[in-house]
């Protein structure tokens, strides 16, 4: 179960936006949580869309290494991405 600071947190994460489409050039898409790292943690996350988070050419549906090597980016770069994001 989440604490509200969690969910605080949550919430302004997933209000930055689709990190994948912002790098794309996309217009601002509505994004939900990914957790990284396989990690539980309601602190190590960062913003994808429906599509770049569970969708075909999505993390979750190429695989970690693959979505890596097609979006040119590791979860500790979206990590810093997202912390940038946050403090900018």
């Amino acid at each position: 179960m989440s604490t509200k600071a969690e969910k605080a947190y949550m919430g302004r994460v997933a209000a930055i936006g689709c990190l994948i489409c912002r790098e794309l050039g996309y217009d601002d898409s509505p994004a939900e949580i990914h957790h990284l790292f396989q990690a539980r943690s309601n602190w190590n996350i960062c913003p994808l869309c429906s599509s770049h988070h569970r969708g075909p050419r999505g993390f979750h549906g190429l695989g970690q290494r693959a979505f890596e090597a097609m979006y040119k980016t590791t979860e500790a770069e979206l990590l810093a991405l997202t912390i940038e994001a946050l403090n900018g």
